[in-house]
C-alpha cells in the first residue's frame, strides 16, 4: 500500500523538508517534477500549494498533507486536523492574519471599515470576520504584494505576518488579529479510518513532533559529586534524569534534557554546586 502525502510547495517547502529530514525522512525535490522522492517505499509525495492542500486531502486525491490551519478554514475543508506542528517559514512561532491600514489612515477600528475596500488572499476568512463585527465592506482577492495595495487600491488589507517586519517596512499599522494559525498535519476522513494508513500517518506525525521538540531542547551531561546530587536534582526541571555510577564512588554521571532558554540559567548553578565535565549536546528527536 502507498500513503499519498502532500508536501507544501512555496514558502513552507524548505522548512518542511528540513523537518522531515530530522524525523528520518529524506525528501529530494527535482525542479522538473511535482513528485519528490522519499526514502520510504510506502509513501508517495506530491508538491501542492498550501492554499490548495486541504481541498485535495478532502477529495481523497491525497491521504494526508501539511498546510496551514488558515487554509483549512478558508476552503471550509472537511478534513481531520490531526496535529499542530508549530513551525513557520523562519521561526517556530504561530503566524497571524491581521487587519492593517496605513499608519496615516484615520481608520482605527474594524467598525470604521464600513463601505470600504479590503484587499486580501483570504476572502472567506475576511468576510466571516467582517460579518462577526457587523461590518459591510468590499473584499477583493489579492494576487500577491498585498502590502502595496493601500492606500491607492484598497483602504485596508488582511495579510499574514510572522514577525511584522514587512508591514512596518510598508508603513502599515495593525488594527486587529483576524485569525491565528499554524502549520497542521491533516488527513482525509476515509484514509484515517483505514488501519494501515492510520498507523502510518500516526508514526509520521510522532516523528515530526519529536523532531520539533528537539529543536528547542539540548542535552546536558556532567559529573556530579554525590554530596551535592540532591541539590542539583532540586533545581532541574526534569525529575527523571539519567544517573550512572563512575569509577570514583564519590561522583556520579548525570544526563538531563533542558529547554534551551533554561541552559544559561542552570549551567552556572550546576558549576557552583561542584559539577564538572559539563557538556552540552544537540538533539535530533525528543519524545516525552
Amino acid at each position: 500500500m502507498k500513503l499519498k502525502l502532500g508536501i507544501p510547495k512555496g514558502s513552507l517547502q524548505e522548512s518542511t523538508i528540513n523537518l522531515f529530514a530530522k524525523a528520518g525522512y529524506k525528501i529530494n525535490v527535482s525542479s522538473r517534477s511535482y513528485f519528490p522522492t522519499i526514502n520510504d517505499n510506502e509513501i508517495e509525495c506530491m508538491l501542492i500549494r498550501a492554499q490548495e492542500m486541504a481541498r485535495y486531502v478532502e477529495s481523497g486525491v491525497l491521504d494526508a498533507g501539511i498546510t496551514g490551519h488558515d487554509w483549512v478554514v478558508e476552503n471550509k475543508a472537511d478534513v481531520v486536523e490531526l496535529k499542530e506542528l508549530q513551525y513557520a517559514k523562519s521561526t517556530l512561532n504561530k503566524v497571524r492574519w491581521v487587519l492593517a491600514v496605513p499608519e496615516s489612515s484615520n481608520i482605527n477600528t474594524p467598525k470604521a471599515l464600513e463601505g470600504k475596500t479590503i484587499s486580501t488572499e483570504v476572502v472567506g476568512i475576511t468576510s466571516d470576520y467582517l460579518k462577526k463585527h457587523g461590518v459591510s465592506a468590499k473584499v477583493e482577492f489579492s494576487y500577491g504584494a498585498t502590502e502595496v495595495k493601500v492606500p491607492h487600491l484598497a483602504d485596508a488589507i488582511v495579510e499574514i505576518t510572522e514577525t511584522g517586519s514587512s508591514l512596518r517596512a510598508n508603513k502599515l499599522k495593525i488594527l486587529d488579529t483576524v485569525l491565528e494559525t499554524n502549520t497542521m498535519f491533516i488527513a482525509n476522513k476515509n484514509s484515517i479510518n483505514n488501519k494501515w494508513k492510520k498507523d502510518k500517518i500516526e508514526r509520521i506525525v510522532m516523528l515530526l513532533e519529536a523532531a520539533l521538540n528537539a529543536q528547542t531542547r539540548v542535552g546536558i551531561m556532567m559529573n556530579v559529586p554525590k554530596g551535592n546530587l540532591s541539590k542539583i536534582l532540586e533545581i532541574i526541571p526534569d525529575k527523571m534524569p539519567t544517573i550512572s555510577t563512575l569509577s570514583d564512588e564519590k561522583w556520579v554521571d548525570l544526563i538531563v534534557i533542558l529547554k534551551q532558554e533554561r541552559v544559561r540559567e542552570l549551567v552556572p548553578q550546576f558549576k557552583e554546586l561542584g559539577a564538572a565535565g559539563i557538556v552540552e549536546f544537540p538533539l535530533n528527536k525528543y519524545l516525552d
